[in-house]
């Protein structure tokens, strides 16, 4: 498993790249469920910002597929 620096680093690159090439999707991201937490004192380890990491590439992805489909109709 990546240690939580790589992971806040990809965090980071992915965010920025979506906030740069998609920012009709960026703006969603602070509705985001995985963005908001449960708790008062969130406990914020390597395991939970690797599910964040993959939620937001899934959620990329999904847009991405979506966008494809609108435009091949």
């Amino acid at each position: 498993m990546k240690n939580l620096n790589n992971i806040l680093n990809q965090i980071t690159q992915l965010t920025t790249h979506i906030e740069t090439n998609y920012p009709e999707l960026y703006r969603s991201l602070e509705e985001n469920p995985m963005t908001l937490p449960v708790s008062e004192h969130p406990h914020m380890d390597k395991y939970v910002m690797q599910d964040y990491l993959e939620s937001l590439k899934q959620l990329l992805e999904h847009y991405l597929e979506e966008e494809r489909i609108k435009h091949s109709l």
